[in-house]
């Protein structure tokens, strides 16, 4: 297990340095490992019994299984792959065995669902850009295949019995991911202006310093990491445990699309709200502006938990 994790380890910071020699430092991932988990735990103990028993089984297809439980408790491992498999499709964007076809939607492949056979990594899966101005610069359509499709694409493979359990298996988790994602306030907005007439990228291209010292930062990486960066298992089961209660009226919410609404609104009025400036920065972060992202990002994660388990309540009943 320890080979496997400096393998790991090793790989990013192979494929880190590849990325910044050529120039490509945009990034597409949304909640890091440890919201992701997060997410997981809080969705894992509201299933049903029924639920979690074909989750379970669901999961045990997944060809990195063995590696998610490898070392964990007999009584954990069930939950613990569960929250380890919200994070498979970003531990996909760092495996030598995947194609990394673009941040873009490119041709008929974009939105194909094979299963594992699939071994493209579907960066642009993982977020909507919903466009937003200030200035009135010209404002695109989104994209398509996008994360609001896709998890209407997924939904109902889950809800279709007559589907191999193999292709369920890849779409659960990709679902897990992906309803973490659209929570994620910069998943589903891009910002354009003058300055940047070809978008922000939800705000991979905005710079922000967050002390003194620490300049190099991008805000959406910011809020990635609001509720911490520990890959511990543990540490996010105990983080689900300490976020307030969602109000029911909020966690029935099904649609995906008001989903991504919500969160569109949230980053318009939170990740965008001053210090944040209108072009590329760097902008100071303030403890004020880090104190409203952190309360947004734990309701947020909070919401998306409640929200998966419920969605896979129906889907799998």
């Amino acid at each position: 297990m320890l080979g496997i994790r400096r393998l790991v380890r090793y790989m990013k910071c192979i494929v880190c340095s590849f990325l910044v020699m050529i120039g490509l430092t945009t990034e597409v991932s949304a909640w890091n490992d440890f919201g992701h988990m997060t997410i997981g735990a809080i969705a894992y103990d509201h299933l049903t019994p029924k639920v979690r028993t074909h989750v379970d089984a669901l999961l045990r297809l997944n060809p990195s299984y063995q590696e998610w439980v490898a070392g964990i408790a007999e009584q954990d491992k069930r939950k613990v792959a569960f929250m380890k498999a919200a994070t498979w499709p970003d531990m996909i964007k760092i495996d030598v065995r995947y194609i990394n076809d673009g941040n873009l939607p490119n041709g008929p492949d974009a939105g194909r669902n094979i299963g594992y056979d699939d071994k493209l990594m579907h960066r642009y899966w993982h977020f909507i850009d919903n466009p937003y101005s200030s200035d009135g610069t010209a404002l695109p359509a989104p994209d398509i295949p996008n994360a609001q499709t896709q998890i209407v694409t997924f939904r109902e493979t889950l809800r279709d019995s007559g589907a191999s359990e193999e292709l369920r298996s890849y779409d659960l988790v990709w679902l897990l991911h992906l309803v973490g994602d659209v929570h994620q306030p910069l998943h589903a907005i891009t910002r354009f202006s003058q300055k940047q007439p070809n978008g922000d990228k939800g705000g991979n291209d905005v710079r922000v310093c967050t002390t003194a010292t620490d300049c190099g930062g991008k805000l959406h990486r910011f809020w990635d990491d609001l509720l911490g960066t520990s890959e511990d298992y543990r540490a996010a089961m105990a983080q689900a445990k300490t976020l307030a209660p969602v109000e029911p009226k909020l966690a029935a919410i099904s649609d995906e699309a008001i989903w991504v609404q919500e969160s569109f609104r949230a980053a318009k009025q939170a990740a965008y709200a001053t210090p944040v400036g209108p072009d590329e920065g760097p902008y100071n972060l303030n403890e004020t502006y880090k104190a409203a992202a952190r309360e947004v990002a734990e309701r947020r994660i909070a919401l998306a938990g409640i929200r998966l388990a419920h969605l896979l309540n129906e889907a799998l009943n």
